[in-house]
């Protein structure tokens, strides 16, 4: 029988180690196994669980009421697997109308010439962007960290990153080698931005790295302050250093 570790569970499926963590305190899904060493064991019938646990939170169930349900074996697999199903449905039928709505708006404002429809092209591409690299949970994470933090400090960060990255490429063009203490300052800044963004959870991290690597033409497009390439792997190089 196949087992998974908790990290090994988390990497396979894009959830957080901490998110797992939740679930089993909350008795949602807790592991049917444990290693010798004390460690957590994910078996098959787990991973079956958590799919239903995914699927219901992607429909909106508290993870309380998820617990009910399951407990009272009130949803077979294949009931959750079916109403997931017809939710993705409706979502994609909505989306297809917004599509032709957005269409007809934007044909309007071109003719009357009021305003930019780049504007709103580049909005819905960020959406949907966003949507391709996050999680519904994790984009759920990072609005609540959003509500947490505050706009006013959102947009003192945002004003700040653009900054940052003129900063670190200033001393990667001058040839400053990664180790230098000037660019392990950059870089303890860096990494406090990023954690306030990620609020510390590895997998929104990962995520946002993967974002980075795929979309970085868009967004410096977008908002020109995206790390290209060459920079990120300059980061990279001081950030191994500091370790």
């Amino acid at each position: 029988m196949q087992v998974w570790k908790v990290g090994e569970l988390a990497k396979r499926t894009g959830l957080s180690v901490r998110a797992l963590h939740h679930y089993d305190a909350l008795g949602v899904l807790v592991p049917s196994a444990r290693s010798a060493a004390g460690y957590r064991l994910y078996t098959e019938e787990d991973v079956m669980r958590l799919q239903q646990v995914v699927s219901l939170r992607r429909l909106g169930f508290a993870l309380e009421e998820i617990r009910a349900l399951l407990e009272k074996g009130e949803l077979s697999v294949h009931e959750v697997v079916g109403l997931h199903l017809e939710r993705l449905r409706e979502e994609v039928e909505a989306k297809q109308r917004l599509c032709v709505r957005l269409e007809s708006l934007a044909a309007s404002l071109c003719s009357a010439e009021r305003i930019s429809v780049e504007a709103f092209l580049t909005t819905i591409e960020e959406i949907t962007m966003f949507e391709k690299y996050y999680t519904p949970e994790q984009l759920e994470q990072l609005r609540q960290r959003r509500e947490a933090l505050g706009e006013d400090h959102i947009r003192e960060v945002e004003a700040e990153w653009p900054r940052l990255m003129a900063a670190v490429r200033s001393e990667m063009e001058k040839g400053t080698d990664p180790t230098d203490a000037v660019v392990q300052r950059l870089m303890v800044r860096w990494r406090e931005l990023v954690a306030e963004f990620t609020g510390g959870d590895a997998g929104i991290a990962k995520s946002l790295g993967t974002l980075l690597s795929h979309e970085g033409e868009t967004l410096r497009r977008q908002h020109g302050s995206a790390p290209d390439p060459e920079l990120m792997s300059y980061v990279a190089r001081a950030m191994a250093a500091g370790r």
